[in-house]
């Protein structure tokens, strides 16, 4: 009985909290059932589930929740002091220590090792990566913790971000400072976002916390349909291919024909947006249950015309993220240094644009790792989007754009399929253990496909296949058929809906590893 409440109540590295297990549901329900007895008391409700938000940052991560409420001690208090502040000038200072420290935070984690190997080599020294954390732990407490490897904190660039977010909005004037430290808390906390989003805008939470608890039936049902959806989408479709197939390939591809490796490939870009997206459906679908409206973050990117739509539907809270901190303000001081109409013939703005978009997707890329790979991953995607706004100013293309109808579907049809393929490139950068890996995977594809084996193949991987071909057919249908069969479940009776929690449990069950497979997401 001990070791049960152990097991429950503390930290353990091989199994923490996640949205995929079976502990997680547990948390919820005795989370739901104690806060249908006080959700009519704002007050209460937030400080309740401030306090579990902690407890599952705890269980996700363990020691690291002193990082995140240090990180929400020093925006509150930032924020604060910005609002406080007499002049210009000290808004600044507030504004660049907050920065400096969450940029010294996410470096030290996430590009360390990549810094001091970047010494040594340069200067021929031997220094050794340190964890600092665990040193002072072991110190103080006497615990013997391993301080030769930084582990990186579950969703720590999320948070940072949203933390960033509110103090930026409070400098511009578009929010005022917080003054109630446990709202801030709450809403740096909030459990079902925290790891790995959506990020969300103070401008757009505040305003629910501060509201009566609302959750109509309508609501209900679709907050249903976006968990089992979710969970459908990362356990039966992301899980099942990616451990039975996608991994195999890009551990080795080597070893497999082109057609395989091509199918890796396609196999990777519906793992890894069933993953993602399976993620943040189950966190907006777990908020709405809470009373929290958490904004959409995909919207079928596969069904993209061109690149800037892709990532108008891609990652929507991490895109407007960047345009909004990171490509206007490099937009505005590029802006500032062209005086010309035009350089080399091409218009300024075009020039402010590539520029701007080009740092933006390149940081991105660096963002997600510090690897040649993910910077060529941010480059394909800048690169894109800038010719993409060249693209769309050539005179052929406006008269194209306003013929006639007649072709109207071959032309998106063909939009689409160069979109998809240019995003599926990418991918395999993003993807890849190395740049080698990378060079292997195209050799094949295009020098060794082996289309006498493609029919084995298939045989060979029927189940994976097929997972792969209906997530893209599902991906891929008309948002007016989608949005049919969720409203159909919406407006079902509830035994239909209970019989389909049942059903989908049990497909769950049945497709679901021997092993809790994290989020993609979880590792950026």
């Amino acid at each position: 009985m001990i070791d049960f409440l152990k097991s429950i109540l503390f930290y353990r590295e091989d199994s923490p909290l996640l949205f995929s297990s079976i502990y997680f549901w547990g948390f919820f329900l005795f989370i739901y059932i104690f806060y249908c007895v006080i959700y009519k008391k704002n007050k209460w409700r937030n400080i309740y589930l401030f306090a579990m938000s902690l407890f599952f940052y705890y269980k996700s991560g363990g020691g690291f929740v002193g990082l995140l409420v240090f990180s929400t001690l020093m925006g509150y208090s930032l924020g604060i002091l910005i609002g406080k502040a007499s002049s210009k000038l000290k808004k600044k200072l507030y504004v660049t220590l907050c920065v400096i420290v969450n940029l010294c935070i996410l470096s030290y984690f996430k590009y360390a090792y990549f810094i001091i190997d970047s010494i040594n080599q340069i200067f021929h020294t031997n220094f050794q990566v340190v964890d600092i954390l665990a040193q002072c732990t072991n110190a103080i407490t006497g615990a013997h913790f391993n301080v030769s490897d930084i582990i990186l904190p579950v969703g720590i660039s999320f948070f940072i971000f949203q933390s960033l977010s509110y103090i930026f909005d409070v400098y511009s004037g578009k929010l005022a400072p917080v003054t109630r430290i446990l709202d801030f808390s709450f809403y740096i906390t909030f459990f079902p976002q925290l790891v790995a989003g959506p990020i969300v805008r103070a401008t757009e939470f505040f305003p629910q916390i501060y509201q009566d608890y609302k959750l109509t039936v309508q609501q209900f049902g679709h907050a249903l349909f976006l968990i089992l959806s979710g969970l459908v989408k990362k356990m039966v479709i992301s899980d099942y291919i990616s451990l039975n197939y996608v991994d195999r390939i890009f551990e080795n591809p080597l070893s497999y024909t082109g057609f395989e490796n091509l199918m890796g490939v396609y196999g990777y870009a519906i793992q890894i947006y069933c993953d993602f997206s399976g993620y943040t459906d189950i966190a907006i679908g777990v908020a709405l249950l809470l009373g929290i409206t958490l904004p959409l973050n995909f919207n079928s990117p596969y069904k993209a015309k061109n690149i800037t739509d892709f990532w108008r539907r891609w990652h929507i809270s991490l895109s407007n993220w960047f345009r909004d901190y990171l490509f206007l303000p490099a937009a505005y001081a590029i802006s500032g240094k062209l005086k010309k109409n035009r350089y080399l013939f091409v218009k300024t703005e075009n020039w402010i644009y590539l520029k701007a978009t080009l740092i933006t997707f390149l940081i991105c890329g660096l963002w997600h790792g510090a690897h040649i790979r993910y910077l060529i991953w941010g480059g394909l995607h800048g690169i894109g989007l800038a010719a993409h706004r060249i693209w769309t100013q050539i005179t052929p293309f406006k008269k194209r754009k306003n013929a006639s109808r007649k072709y109207r579907h071959l032309f998106k049809f063909i939009s689409v399929f160069i979109t998809f393929h240019f995003v599926v490139i990418a991918w395999i950068y993003f993807r890849a253990a190395d740049t080698n890996s990378v060079n292997v995977i195209f050799y094949k594809i295009f020098f060794d496909f082996h289309w006498h084996s493609i029919w084995d193949v298939i045989l060979a991987y029927k189940i994976p296949f097929a997972l792969i071909l209906a997530a893209f057919i599902i991906h891929w249908l008309p948002s007016s058929l989608k949005e049919f069969y969720r409203g159909a479940f919406i407006k079902s009776p509830v035994y239909i809906k209970a019989l389909t929690v049942v059903l989908m449990v049990i497909i769950i069950y049945q497709a679901k590893s021997s092993a809790i497979q994290p989020f993609i997401y979880f590792q950026f």
